[in-house]
């Protein structure tokens, strides 16, 4: 399997579309490598990349 980047809104959009108003269109147009791309990706794991995602965008809002 190769290598995927996606934006995060791909990832949301296919597990957990109810959440889609809780982002700013900068957070939705970060790019996500996804190691073994979108087909094997579990919700799980895009939970897990969601939740991070969110941690670095709080953190980045912080420093400026």
């Amino acid at each position: 399997m190769e290598m995927e980047t996606v934006k995060l809104e791909q990832i949301v959009m296919k597990w957990f579309p109810d959440m889609l108003p809780f982002f700013d269109q900068k957070e939705l147009n970060s790019m996500i490598v996804l190691r073994d791309g979108m087909t094997v990706l579990e919700p799980e794991d895009a939970m897990e990349i969601i939740q991070f995602s969110i941690c670095e965008h709080q953190n980045s809002a912080f420093l400026h």
